[in-house]
Parts: structure tokens; C-alpha cells; sequence
């Protein structure tokens, strides 16, 4: 009989089947198949458990925050800070502090913008029938709504300063509250909305403005656009070839120039424009300039509004900023204690430790480091490394970048 005949590969030694290779080469691909598989999988958490064991049916969710966010629960009266894992629950009120802002996603899919210095509180976020109703009370300072398609039989309603206001689908609203003052303002940029003061409701439409003045809604006119800077421009670099300051001129124009009485400008060394960082607060100023001296080296921040005759002031132009920086640069700017943590998807927490006072920037969050040097920046990106920037007042600069898999410097810049 025969032996059978197989194709077999010779390695001195050792006598090889070729089907034996194919079948290594197969398991080989599998298990590399596998272990590639999982550790995407674990990378993008989709293994882990959301924590909603404890979050009430129809509350609202936290999607981004920045600076000094809190809540304060109706059930216990506990003022809590903000997290990844923070909701917002009816009779739940959220306060934004000077350098705090918040973007909450209600159940009807609208989306609230909290800004700083605000205060809002849900009245309602409940579901029933198939319908939703979203209700909230904004007592102090300013809140942006945008809702798109929403659900039928769905109410979305703004209470401010003696009014109710029921935003329609497809909508961009912006309302600004004094608590002091109890008055309000309301700014429609797309879509329209129903506002009722004293059982009496008017509809405001795209590109208009109302305010809210002693229970009285008073009448509609055309929205004012902010004012568009000119110069310094956007990021610019300005030296100070002198060693005593730079000097700097500031200049804006208005598209409803022929309806403007006066302009007010802004500097601030914070991009929150908080109190205690406030360089220069000129309001009532007829002229679309202004000039300031002796800037010392560090990073600045400006923005202006303007008010119509009628009495109208529109909302704060985007703030610009711009560094002044010396003609050479001395200090060596150092960071450790680097880490890395991902709460969830493609977001993620950086920490460090640097000289205190440094301003970090990372993918557009700015923030200046603590007393003791610490920071720590969320961020969201898809890919797995990301650069840091740092600035101090002396117009000193350096720039790492790091891995977001296991904090470490890559490179300097």
C-alpha cells in the first residue's frame, strides 16, 4: 500500500506541512483580529455601564461645561458641582459662576446655553402621552436657546421677569435677565416665538428684538447686530519694543450704524471678563475707537456692544484676544506631573503642574493655573495625542504635545 502523498516543506530538522502553515497563518489573523477588536472596544468604553441607576425618569443632561458650574437640588437643598455624570432634574436650578458656563440638553432635544453669571431654574421636564413639556424660570443673567424638529404635542416654555415665552420648532432665541432691575430681554435670530405679559401675547419673529419692562412687553423692532472689530485683529502678537508697556488702538464698526446712539468696550485679562480682571469699562462712548498705553507683555481680551436710540443694546460682539509680547523672550517655561484621563468616548481630562498664574490653552479651552501651579482642561478629540500651549504676563510661550494614551511628552514646540 502506498503512503500518502502530502507537500511538505524541509527546514533541516524539521518537516513541515503546508497545511499546518495555513492553519498558523489562520490563527494568527483570528487571535490578532480579536485582541485588536477589544482593545478598540475598551479605548471607546463600549463595555462600560452608564451610571443611571440614581437619574430621575426625563432630566435634563449636562453635554459640556467650563469654569464654575453648580447645581442646586430641589429634593435636598445640596449644591453640588458639576461632573461628566451630573443631570438636571425638574426643581433642579443651575448657576453658572463668573468663569462658568453650561450647554444642557433638554428631553424635547432643545439645547440650552447657561452663560456666565446666570442663574436658571427647570420648573418642568416631564413626558407624557408622547408629548414633552420643558419649562424653566431664568431669574439673573443670560440664557440661549435653540430647539430644531421637535416632537408633537411638545411645549417648550421661558419664563423671565413677569413673562412666559413658548418657543416654536426651528428656533434661536437668546434671553437676557436683570434680577435687580426685573427686567428682561429677548432676541430672536431664527424662527419665532409667543410671548405673554399680563394675559396678553404677541409673537416675535426672526430678527427681532423685545424687552421686558415693568410687567409691560414693550414694542417690537428690528435686531441690532453686535458690532464686528477690526483691529487689533483676532490672535495678533504685538511687541513691546520698549520695555514700558505697548500701546494699543482698538477700532469697530457697526452695521446699523444709523440706528446707534453709543458704543461700550471691554478689556479684560480673562476671556470670562470677570470683575476682578477688568483692565478698562468704557460705556456710552459715541466713537468706534479707542486707545489704550502701556499694555505690559501677557494675553489680553476685548469685545464691545452698542445701544440704539430706541434703547435696544445688542449682545456682546465675539471676544478677540491678542498677546503683547517682548522683543526677546528669557524664561523657560516647564510642566510635569502630566496625566491623561478619559471619562468617556473621545473626552478627556488633562492635568498637569507649571508655574502658577500660566494661562493654558488646549483645543480652544483656556484656563490659568492655580495657586499651586495645577490645571486640568476637559477636552474632546478623536485622535490620540493633542498639544498645549502655555503663556505667562512676561510674553513668554511653550507648547507640548502629549499622548492622550499614556500622558506622555511627545514633543516640544
Amino acid at each position: 500500500m502506498e503512503e500518502p502523498k502530502y507537500r511538505k516543506y524541509y527546514l533541516d530538522w524539521w518537516r513541515i506541512r503546508k497545511s499546518t502553515i495555513y492553519t498558523l497563518i489562520a490563527i494568527l489573523v483570528i487571535v490578532g483580529t480579536v485582541v485588536g477588536g477589544s482593545w478598540y472596544a475598551l479605548r471607546n468604553n463600549w463595555f462600560s455601564q452608564e451610571n443611571v441607576t440614581n437619574t430621575p425618569k426625563d432630566a435634563a443632561r449636562i453635554i459640556s461645561f467650563e469654569g464654575d458650574v453648580r447645581i442646586i437640588r430641589a429634593a435636598t437643598r445640596e449644591t453640588i458641582v458639576v461632573t461628566k455624570d451630573t443631570y438636571v432634574a425638574a426643581g433642579d436650578t443651575v448657576q453658572t459662576q463668573a468663569d462658568g458656563k453650561a450647554t444642557v440638553q433638554m428631553i424635547d432635544g432643545s439645547v440650552y446655553s447657561v452663560r456666565p453669571n446666570s442663574t436658571v431654574v427647570i420648573r418642568d421636564s416631564s413626558s407624557l402621552l408622547g408629548g414633552k413639556n420643558v419649562r424653566v424660570a431664568l431669574d439673573d443673567g443670560q440664557l440661549n436657546v435653540r430647539t430644531d424638529q421637535q416632537p408633537d404635542n411638545t411645549e417648550n416654555i421661558v419664563e423671565m421677569s413677569d413673562s412666559e415665552t413658548r418657543l416654536k420648532e426651528q428656533t434661536d432665541a437668546s434671553f437676557n435677565a436683570d434680577a435687580n432691575g426685573n427686567s428682561g430681554e429677548i432676541r430672536i435670530s431664527r424662527g419665532s416665538v409667543e410671548t405673554t405679559v399680563a394675559g396678553e401675547t404677541q409673537t416675535i419673529n426672526e430678527n427681532e428684538f423685545a424687552s421686558v419692562q415693568s410687567g409691560k412687553l414693550t414694542g417690537k423692532e428690528k435686531l441690532l447686530p453686535a458690532p464686528r472689530h477690526v483691529a487689533p485683529a483676532n490672535a495678533a502678537q504685538i511687541a513691546d519694543s520698549t520695555g514700558s508697556g505697548a500701546n494699543v488702538s482698538f477700532s469697530w464698526l457697526s452695521e446699523g450704524e444709523s440706528e446707534i446712539a453709543t458704543y461700550q468696550f471691554q478689556l479684560a485679562r480673562s476671556a470670562y471678563f470677570a470683575p476682578d480682571s477688568m483692565l478698562a469699562d468704557r460705556g456710552s462712548m459715541t466713537n468706534r475707537e479707542f486707545r489704550i498705553a502701556g499694555l505690559q507683555p501677557g494675553t489680553y481680551y476685548w469685545r464691545t456692544r452698542a445701544s440704539s436710540r430706541s434703547g435696544q443694546t445688542t449682545d456682546w460682539s465675539e471676544a478677540w484676544r491678542f498677546i503683547v509680547t517682548r522683543r526677546t523672550a528669557t524664561r523657560v517655561i516647564e510642566v510635569n506631573e502630566w496625566a491623561v484621563e478619559n471619562v468617556g468616548g473621545s473626552v478627556y481630562m488633562v492635568a498637569g503642574r507649571t508655574a502658577p498664574g500660566m494661562l493654558v490653552r488646549c483645543l480652544g479651552r483656556e484656563m490659568y493655573a492655580t495657586n499651586d501651579g495645577a490645571f486640568r482642561v476637559q477636552i474632546s478629540t478623536p485622535v490620540s495625542e493633542v498639544a498645549v500651549e502655555f503663556a505667562d504676563d512676561q510674553g513668554n510661550r511653550a507648547g507640548y504635545v502629549i499622548s492622550l494614551r499614556n500622558a506622555r511628552v511627545l514633543r516640544r514646540f
